[in-house]
């Protein structure tokens, strides 16, 4: 008895059992169990694999989305994988039975044996359906729910100027292509059901929408973002300042030693090998690409400065003293008298000739302290900047025309 219930539910169109079995054109009487090899079922029971018919207005689909996971966020690649599950329910009386007459109050068919919502996912790059052949359960009263999990990666318009503080909104819409407007309608929630939030990237929002200008019946599911910046920072900033501040600690070196030509070429072939790296790191976009590049290159103008400075002034330092040696003492006797006999005016000389010779010195020195105004100012100004620049991006061009819109030529 059980499954001639099942088996009539599944096929069942408008009326009682007993009312189907007398319009069939076999001439079946009420009592006999059909058969689920047969295929010559009648029109009115094969209707029960299309969508309800109701008149003027659209069959009415409830969808809860329940949100579990989102993980791989990937901004290199702009796209991110999450794990949902949708429950989905309507009211198709050509299903419901007297209760009075079969007592189960619910049975379970396969979802192929009757009418259901086909989606697609239209930012999905792939979609991992953990039950391909999913239950669907029937009560008495003709209501149909759906239960469906699912795990999907999905492409996202990261908003990355303020990398690695970014906060970025990221949809996905669920579409019905098999219908239109005019005979389904969504209404949908959802619930944020994420517990884990040890992750680059966590969910601080979500939020579900049925745009209305569609001649496909959809849904979108926005998820927003936010970065929590930790494993950025330690990576690109601290390594960044690190670099500067020794490059600034290392114009206190003298001008003479050549241990600071060595010490500044170091450090600026240093930092090339980390702005290589940092290349990979970074993504880059059409339009509003993360403050972040442009910070390490002018980090990287003034690394290439000071180095520059350096080997110019100690080239012309090494190129006078170099002259000095080469060039004939006019006044030997004179500065061994000096020698022989030392007093105020010869420490006055030796003291005016030091100065004579140290101009390079006097030059770095000047250098080094607007050098230091530089970098100082530098970075107040990229905090200005980093808290009050905006961006927005150019708009996508299928945002102009909406799904189902004539095309632009």
């Amino acid at each position: 008895m059980a499954l001639w219930i099942i088996l009539h539910l599944a096929f069942l169109g408008v009326g009682t059992i007993q009312a189907l079995v007398q319009k069939s054109s076999f001439g079946e009487s009420a009592t006999a169990e059909p058969s689920l090899l047969d295929l010559k079922l009648p029109l009115e029971v094969q209707d029960t694999t299309q969508i309800l018919s109701t008149g003027s207005t659209p069959l009415l689909v409830q969808v809860e989305v329940f949100v579990s996971n989102v993980f791989n966020v990937d901004i290199l690649r702009y796209t991110l994988s999450s794990m949902l599950m949708l429950r989905l329910s309507w009211l198709d009386s050509r299903l419901a039975w007297n209760t009075s007459a079969h007592p189960r109050h619910a049975v379970t068919l396969p979802w192929d044996s009757l009418w259901t919502p086909k989606l697609t996912i239209r930012e999905a790059l792939w979609v991992d359906w953990k039950d391909p052949m999913p239950q669907v359960r029937v009560f008495h009263d003709g209501q149909v729910v759906l239960n469906l999990a699912l795990t999907t990666e999905t492409t996202c318009n990261f908003e990355l100027l303020h990398f690695p503080r970014d906060q970025s909104n990221c949809s996905l819409s669920f579409y019905a292509f098999s219908n239109t407007v005019k005979e389904l309608e969504f209404q949908a929630h959802t619930k944020n059901e994420i517990m884990g939030v040890k992750r680059e990237y966590v969910v601080y929002d979500l939020k579900i929408q049925v745009p209305s200008q569609h001649s496909v019946p959809c849904f979108q599911v926005m998820m927003s973002l936010k970065n929590t910046a930790l494993e950025s920072i330690i990576s690109l900033l601290v390594p960044g300042e690190a670099l500067l501040l020794a490059d600034v600690c290392g114009g206190l070196l003298p001008l003479r030693a050549t241990e600071r030509i060595a010490y500044k070429v170091t450090l600026l072939l240093g930092y090339l090998v980390f702005h290589s790296s940092l290349v990979q790191a970074l993504p880059s976009s059409s339009s509003c690409n993360p403050l972040l590049i442009y910070y390490f290159t002018v980090l990287l103008l003034l690394l290439f400065l000071s180095t520059m400075e350096t080997v110019l002034l100690a080239g012309l330092l090494a190129r006078d003293s170099l002259k000095n040696k080469s060039s004939p003492n006019p006044v030997p006797r004179e500065e061994q008298r000096d020698q022989e006999n030392p007093g105020p005016n010869s420490e006055a000389s030796s003291r005016g000739g030091k100065g004579s010779r140290s101009w390079a010195e006097a030059a770095d020195h000047t250098f080094f302290l607007i050098y230091v105004a530089s970098v100082v100012c530098s970075q107040f100004l990229f905090v200005g900047i980093w808290m009050w620049a905006t961006c927005k991006s150019d708009p996508a061009p299928g945002e102009a025309v909406p799904h189902g819109g004539q095309p632009r030529l």
